[in-house]
């Protein structure tokens, strides 16, 4: 099959898999805020994020190793998940004997035992996941994801709306729905066949571990980047704001949304076609589209931000979250430009480059949360943000393409750019007729952007017209 045509059969695949569960996680957003105080969401938010950054650390970042080994020819799958799911039972082991420091902190006292549990399913299930796109059974991966995301919402229901368990039960059906997905995927995809000490390979294990253990820090400084902004708002302004900032976080996670369907047949694209001599063009091409997408996507979520928002929430409590919004949408553009130049790493192996490229955006965002957020509070957070990851960015977009050369065009990406931070002036400051001049913009990007996507999807349904040739 064609690359292009087999990546947006791919796409399509996690689009329908995906796109309406994880847009029935975020209405989930509408129940939190109703259950739960500014302080209360504030506390889950942090247990969540918590967990994002323990599952890489605990399973030694096995889940992308195995990805990058299982889909390569060179190694055999079922040794490749038997070292992954050994690792992660070592990990899960120096985990429990760390719980009693865990519960010694004021902030998860009382919830180790859940965040434990809530971690040991989480952890497994992503490797059952990520085994099966690595065995090419795609359809069974996007069921899988509709499923959890039904389980959840359903959990969520019983747990927090009936039951009224509050952080108890925000926390209980996340375990709950990843267990029933790990049981699910274990039983249709057979992975038990997978598993025995027979697959032990020790040099494996070591090569794997060569390629997964830069990830674990990376995985850290991402989530220093995404999060250190949070408990600047929360130690410099309050829990209240905090709470607020946030559920702002929720509207750029629709970009983030478009962006893993793509990335995860991608992924798997790239590493395919890793040998390929063309592959320069194949990222140029797709990179093309995929920026325009982006830029027209961020450019819309800022247009509706302020709708958007209330229809969502709808509760007065975090009103003027739509405002931090736009600042963190234009961030999520650029992280989701860092996440594709990522895969450049993965098909060189070369993740000690996406570990020191991601140290970068820490530490811009750590220095600058701590500049701004005393004189602007949370905008203050967003714009540090902001910068950090266009930071990264910046610096993948010249390494990266040390190994992968592909052509960027710079001058179209510098014009989005400045559009889209004009648009997050406009709608803060919200000047006379600034709707209006929103919908400008908008069209503008939409029409600048329009051709790349274009040209994609005629190269991709074979239509594109190959110029004429003499005899």
């Amino acid at each position: 099959m064609d690359k292009y045509k087999k990546l947006m059969g791919n796409t399509v695949i996690f689009a329908i898999g995906q796109f309406g569960a994880k847009l029935l996680s975020f209405f989930l957003v509408k129940l939190y805020t109703a259950t739960l105080t500014n302080s209360e969401y504030s506390t889950a938010d942090l247990l969540y994020n918590t967990l994002n950054v323990l599952v890489p650390v605990v399973t030694f970042s096995m889940s992308d190793a195995i990805i990058r080994f299982g889909l390569d020819k060179a190694y055999d799958k079922r040794r490749v998940y038997t070292t992954a799911n050994i690792m992660t039972l070592l990990g899960m082991a120096i985990f429990a004997l760390t719980t009693p420091i865990w519960n010694s902190t004021s902030v998860y006292h009382g919830y180790t035992m859940l965040l434990y549990a809530y971690c040991y399913f989480s952890c497994f299930r992503s490797m059952a996941s990520q085994q099966v796109r690595a065995n090419g059974l795609v359809r069974l991966f996007a069921i899988d994801g509709i499923l959890t995301t039904l389980t959840q919402f359903l959990c969520n229901l019983a747990f927090m709306l009936w039951l009224d368990m509050g952080i108890n039960g925000y926390i209980l059906s996340f375990i709950v729905s990843d267990f029933l997905s790990l049981c699910f995927l274990m039983f249709m995809a057979r992975l038990d066949r997978s598993l025995d000490t027979k697959f032990i390979d020790v040099r494996l294990i070591r090569e794997m571990l060569r390629y997964s253990a830069p990830l674990i820090p990376t995985y850290l400084l991402w989530w220093i980047t995404s999060y250190s902004d949070r408990l600047f708002v929360i130690n410099m302004v309050g829990s209240e704001t905090n709470g607020i900032y946030s559920v702002a976080h929720k509207i750029p996670t629709l970009v983030m949304f478009v962006t893993t369907m793509f990335y995860q047949a991608w992924q798997m694209s790239s590493i395919e076609e890793k040998d390929s001599r063309t592959l320069g063009k194949f990222y140029k091409t797709v990179f093309g589209a995929y920026s325009s997408l982006m830029y027209i996507a961020a450019a819309g979520l800022i247009l509706i931000a302020k709708p958007l928002t209330y229809i969502l929430i709808g509760n007065d409590s975090y009103k003027g979250a739509e405002l931090y919004s736009t600042i963190l949408i234009v961030s999520m553009v650029f992280q989701c430009f860092c996440q594709f130049l990522a895969s450049i790493y993965s098909v060189k192996k070369k993740s000690k480059n996406s570990c020191l490229t991601a140290f970068s955006a820490a530490a811009a965002n750590i220095l600058l949360n701590a500049i701004l957020v005393p004189k602007l509070g949370a905008y203050g957070a967003a714009i540090a943000t902001a910068i950090s990851y266009f930071v990264c960015f910046s610096i993948r977009i010249y390494d990266a393409r040390r190994y992968i050369f592909f052509k960027v065009d710079f001058f179209r990406a510098g014009i989005n750019i400045i559009v889209l931070i004009t648009m997050c002036v406009l709608s803060i400051r919200q000047p006379s007729l600034y709707v209006m001049w929103l919908i400008l913009c908008f069209i503008f990007i939409a029409l600048i952007n329009f051709g790349a996507v274009i040209n994609t999807i005629q190269k991709i349904i074979g239509r594109k017209k190959q110029p004429a040739t003499g005899r």
